[in-house]
């Protein structure tokens, strides 16, 4: 517990709070919400996060994640390919969105 209270104690100076959507909503940044379809046009949705929020559970990524690392920067309808353990994958990002998609 000591240890992970030190690591925490490192991290707070180097956290920033994010106000707001960026300026540019049609590319991915962190803290948005992607919409991607694979090749057999099955959809899913991934929240890029901080490495400390990650819940894969949610679909919830760390930014430091091949897959998030993948998406930023990119805009609608871009092909994302992605190494992943099971392979190579290539997507096709659907959406983009800086709230929830449920209340969007």
């Amino acid at each position: 517990m000591d240890r992970r209270i030190r690591y925490l104690q490192k991290r707070i100076p180097e956290l920033k709070r994010i106000e707001g959507p960026p300026h540019n909503t049609e590319q991915v940044f962190f803290g948005a919400w992607v919409t991607l379809e694979d090749e057999k046009g099955e959809e899913v949705t991934y929240r890029i996060v901080g490495a400390d929020e990650f819940v894969p559970q949610k679909n919830w990524i760390s930014v430091d994640s091949p897959m998030a690392r993948a998406l930023l920067g990119k805009s609608l309808d871009e092909e994302i390919q992605v190494e992943t353990p099971s392979g190579r994958k290539e997507l096709l990002l659907l959406k983009i969105s800086y709230r929830h998609p449920e209340t969007s």
